[in-house]
Parts: structure tokens; sequence; C-alpha cells
């Protein structure tokens, strides 16, 4: 599917407001040339205020004004926040989380499988959509809203791994108990009617193995929506899903309870809310790495369903800012921009969280900076759409290795999606592009270069692909902890790291905690003079094969290494057997990708480059400045400069927070 222009907008909530400013609110977003709005997805309670009761007058009104002014509207199933009257019927319903129902008040805390829960939502969603798909105005459809399994451990979710596992193991109890170790403390299971609650399991495999089935669950109830709406929505109308990531106060990493590759299978375009630090902490990362895999799910361009205005006080962006990270979503691939959300509420949980209007609803620089964004997207709309990114190197991640880790920790301060971050930000300052993908998904043979971080439990079969590749000339880089565990997270009894050592060219018996140990650099790709202190973990490598880049200074130590490269057929990998400091990482990456020949400019962050190809079948190179002062291209840039309808021909000077957009 494609578009036909950049969609540019905001969430809107005509309930939530504490008057009647409809008609204002839309000559606002004309004047910012805002042309979609999505509404919908929190209201249930207002839909339905009482058991079989409907009331769709407030959708239907914001409805017909949005159409008379010309603004398309996405409309969210409300499901993800449910009525009180609902929960008060059916208790069952909240979501049980170590025997214990979560009381109501809050969103998502209900099951999501549980069976008056989706009677009740099926209701809601058929009356909802039925009642709206032939409405001019509706483009497209939101299921749900950052569905999760919430942690649910409810009686049903309980009976339903029983049947999940006797599916897997093909009712083969002695299979099942010797792959997840359950002699260990006699947690041995001799009968299917004794499976015990999961909500007490000292057992890390089995308890990744109930985090895989939740995610499970997941999966089939978007799907399970996606069908619902699909039975009503027009040829021309889409669905979407807004999925989110690991949170740490904004978007970090990859989503410990959603598997989004299985998630969005069932969806038109993949959505993604994506938030990040603002101001100083400001670096595009975040919306880098969202961007790289929502575009990789669908292998198509993508919806930005929800992303920060001003949202809390700390994240309020500095003059500029908000326009160029406007630019950077579409430079990542996606063809629609849209704000959490349009006016700020007056009460309940999110009041500070605040919109593109302040509580006074005037404009404010938040709004003016929407207003003159919006107007060089209307203006640039036709060059940025629809753009096409290929990428040389693919992030390799892991739900499963995430889970394990959680249970088999590396560190009481870092988790998977560190690891995954101190490679892939290394990556996207040194302007390579990405994609992320996992192992079930992934086509090889697309990438010259596959970034593994942390692969701790994945199949005999597929680590095997993965040395094939090498040996075919393929490059992988591997972090510690890859290649540990199989796929139900039991280690290997062959000397670590298993099936990939054949490829790397290298072998370990002992881990260590660093206690204050540091790098000695064995190559010149390490800089003597960088930081060198080790965290959390260290392999003491031995090299069978391979080149040492990087061994230990603990006297005791010697003779091991900690970095290693190694030829294996027509390709290569590094290994990195510990947790270096991001500037060693830096070093690593770097000389790396210059000798595999993967394409990057020779601009470094602060500058960040990225490139795409237009409808027109025309480069378009974005240049971010992610910095406070002005910043100056190392090469020459010659093109159309397209925000400010110009030619330039020689070295690029972008402002503060600026943007420059060439056409050639």
């Amino acid at each position: 599917m494609s578009f036909k222009k950049i969609l540019y907008g905001a969430a809107y909530y005509y309930e939530y407001l504490p008057y009647d400013r409809l008609d204002k609110d839309i000559e606002m977003m004309l004047e910012a040339n805002i042309n979609v709005v999505r509404i919908g997805e929190s209201t249930w309670s207002t839909y339905e205020p009482e058991d079989g009761v409907f009331d769709f007058s407030t959708l239907d009104k914001v409805l017909d004004a949005m159409n008379q002014a010309g603004i398309s509207v996405i409309v969210g199933t409300p499901t993800y926040a449910i009525p009180s009257w609902l929960s008060k019927k059916y208790p069952e319903v909240m979501v049980q989380v170590d025997g214990h129902r979560k009381p109501y008040g809050a969103r998502q805390i209900f099951d999501i499988s549980s069976p008056a829960f989706l009677r009740y939502a099926e209701r809601i969603i058929r009356k909802m959509v039925s009642h709206v798909a032939r409405h001019p105005a509706v483009i497209g459809y939101q299921v749900d809203n950052e569905t999760k399994y919430y942690g649910t451990s409810s009686k049903n979710v309980q009976q339903g791994f029983v049947q999940f596992i006797k599916k897997e193991f093909n009712n083969d109890l002695d299979k099942f108990n010797k792959e997840f170790g359950l002699d260990y403390w006699s947690n041995r299971i001799n009968s299917w009617e004794d499976f015990p609650s999961m909500d007490g399991t000292i057992n890390g495999s089995l308890q990744a193995e109930f985090d895989r089935y939740r995610r499970e669950l997941v999966n089939q109830y978007l799907k399970w929506q996606v069908e619902l709406v699909a039975e009503y929505r027009l040829s021309d109308q889409f669905i979407t899903h807004n999925f989110d990531f690991e949170w740490r106060g904004y978007s970090f990493g990859i989503q410990p309870e959603v598997d989004h590759f299985k998630a969005s299978e069932s969806l038109d375009y993949a959505g993604v809310d994506v938030y990040h630090p603002s101001r100083k902490h400001l670096t595009g990362a975040e919306i880098s790495f969202a961007g790289d895999e929502m575009r990789s799910l669908k292998h198509d361009n993508y919806l930005v369903l929800e992303t920060q205005a001003q949202a809390f006080k700390q994240q309020v962006p500095y003059p500029g800012q908000l326009r160029q990270l406007a630019f950077s979503h579409i430079a990542s691939g996606a063809n629609m921009v849209e704000y959490w959300h349009w006016h700020s509420i007056h009460n309940s949980a999110e009041t500070f969280w605040k919109g593109i209007l302040s509580h006074d609803f005037q404009p404010n620089p938040v709004y003016d900076e929407v207003v003159e964004t919006g107007k060089q997207f209307k203006q640039l709309s036709q060059h940025i759409v629809n753009l096409k990114v290929t990428a040389d190197v693919a992030f390799l991640v892991s739900n499963q290795s995430l889970s394990a880790i959680q249970n088999f920790p590396f560190s009481d301060k870092r988790n998977y999606n560190d690891a995954f971050r101190l490679l892939y930000d290394e990556f996207y300052k040194l302007n390579v592009r990405t994609d992320i993908v996992d192992e079930h998904h992934i086509q090889l043979d697309n990438y010259r270069l596959i970034v593994v971080p942390a692969l701790y439990s994945v199949s005999d079969i597929f680590l095997s692909q993965l040395n094939d590749y090498v040996e075919a000339g393929g490059h992988v880089i591997y972090t510690f902890k890859s290649g540990f565990t199989d796929e139900h997270v039991k280690v290997r009894t062959d000397v670590q790291p298993g099936i990939i050592s054949k490829s790397i060219g290298a072998h370990y018996e002992l881990f260590v905690d660093p206690d204050g140990c540091r790098l000695v650099p064995e190559s010149q790709v390490i800089n003597p003079t960088s930081d060198l202190l080790l965290k959390d973990w260290m392999e003491l490598l031995i090299p069978d094969t391979a080149e040492v880049i990087a061994s230990y200074d603990d006297p005791n130590w010697q003779g091991y290494a900690a970095i290693t490269k190694n030829t294996f057929g027509k390709g290569a990998t590094i290994y990195i057997g510990c947790l270096p400091s991001k500037e060693v990482i830096h070093q690593i990456i770097q000389a790396f990708v210059e000798e595999v020949g993967i394409r990057r400019t020779s601009e470094d962050f602060p500058i960040i480059v990225k490139q795409a190809i237009n409808e027109f079948g025309k480069q378009i190179t974005f240049y971010f400045n992610y910095s406070g002062v002005v910043q100056t291209t190392h090469n020459s840039v010659t093109g159309n400069e397209l925000i400010r309808g110009s030619k330039v021909s020689g070295p690029l000077s972008l402002e503060p927070w600026g943007v420059a957009i060439i056409e050639t």
C-alpha cells in the first residue's frame, strides 16, 4: 500500500474537553496543515455507558466536523480501557498476577484471554466499526492500543499454557520434564492434572516459555481484532496497531511482552508509539531504532501513531527540535507523524503529559512549530512520501533471548536491551543504515553484515544457518552470551559458545565478573587511550583460529582474549566476549564496517545522514544536526535543498537542531 501524501496530525479527544471547542480546534488544525486525527481508542465507557446501551453521538460529531474540514480520521477500537460496569459484573476479567486481581481504575488491567472480556470487546468493536465504516472521513483503524499481556497469569491463562505445552511436546510428559530440567528441586510433573501455577516457578527456562506463550496470546488477540474490523472496513481503509517498546521514561528497546514481528503479520501497516529524551539529551537514536524495526516488520513504510509534542516537563523541546524530529521520522520510512496529543487534559492520570496545546488552549511555541512543520510537509509531501529505504546491515533481535536473560541476568544493572542499544547507537552515530529483524523472519542473504546482540536462546538450526552464512561470505558481529542455550533456554553441553565456535574461531570455559578489569588492545582497532574499563561480564576466550583484538589486564587472566576476529570460509566474524565502553564499541564497528565495505558517509554524530529513494526515482538525503551549535559537513553536498527551494554545492551548514533535505 502507498499513500498520496504525508499524514500529519494528532490524537484528538473531544470527550476529554472541559467545554465544546471543536470548531476552534479544527480552525487551529487547518492553520497547522494537520490532515489526520486519531480518535475513539480510549472511551469505551462513553460509547457504552451501560451494558448494551450504546451512544456514538460524540464520535459522530467529531467525524462529521473533521470530514467537513477535509481532515481524515483513524478510528481506534476502544478496548484498552474497560468500563467500570464490566469489571463489576465480571470481576474475572481483571488481570490476575501472582494470584491477586488488580483493582479497577487504571487502563490495561484486564486479561486479554478472558472469555467474558472478549465477548464484550467483540460487541463494542462490531457496534462501533459498523457504525463508522462508511463515514467518508474514516481512512483506517487502530486495533486496541499498545497491547501487551500485562503480566496476566489467571486460571484460564494457566490452563491455556498447559495446552500449549501439550501441543508442543505431543503430550510427552517425560520429554517435557527432561527438556526443562524439572527433576531439579522435585519440580517434576508426573501428570498433566498436577501442572502447577506458573506464579511460583523457580525454573527460569519454564518461565521464559510461559512468557513466550503469553506473547502468543497478544498475537492471537490482535489478529482476532483485525479479523473483526476487516468484516466491516472498506477496501480503501487500512488496519494498523501502535506498538511500543521497553519503557524507561521513553522508548528504549525491544518490547518484552510483545513479539512485534509475529504480531504485525495481520496488519496492513505497522504503527508505532515512540518517545525519546529531549533538549540537550536528544540524539535521535530512539526514533531511528524504532523506525528501523517498524520498517522491517512489513518491509514497507510505517505510521507514527504517537510521538511527543510537549509531554512531561523534562521533554519540552528546544526551538527547532519538533520540526527536526518530524522529518527524522520521515527519513526512517514513516508516512505519518501523529502527536499524542492535540490538547492537554485538565484532570486524571495524564494531566501533565501535555499535548500540542497547553491547558489554556492558546497558540504557543510548540503549536507555532507544528504550524511551520505542517506547512513544509504539505509543500514537500510528493518528494518525501513512500520513501524506499535499503540497508546492508541487519540487527538480529530476539524476544526469547530477552525473556531468558530476564530470568538469567548477566548484570543487576543492565539487561538485554542495554546490549542491543550499546551496539545500535554506535551504528546510528556512524550513519550506517540498519534493518531490525528476528530469527524467524530474517533473510540472511539480503545483508552483508548481521549484528547479533546477546542471542542467548536460539535453536541449533538457526545457529548452523548463521555459520553457513559466514562461510558463504557473510559477516557477523556477536556479543557475549550468544549461543548459550537452545530455544527452550536449556544450556548446551558443548564448550561455549557452542555451535558458533566454528565460525568465531574461539571458545571459553569460564566467565567472570570484571571487578575493575580493563581491556588491553592487541591490535590497532582499539585506541589505547580509550575508556577500557569493563562492566558486568567477561568471557575468558581461548582463541583457536581467531585473531585477538583485545585481552584483559588482570594478571590472573593473562592468555585469555576479550574480543576476537576470525575469518571463516569467505566471511568473517567479530566476537565481543565482554561489555566494553561505547567508545570501544564504536571503534570496533567502524573498523569492521570499513573492512566489509558497508556504505556510509564520512559524517559522524551529531550530524546524522539518512538516504532513501522517492517516487520520482531520485535520491533523497536528509541531514540532521543533533546539537545546539552550528555544524558543517565534512564533504561537499550537491543537489536541490527542498525545504528552502534552492540549489546547494559545497559543504552544508546546519543550524542548531537543523535539518536539510537534498534531492539528487
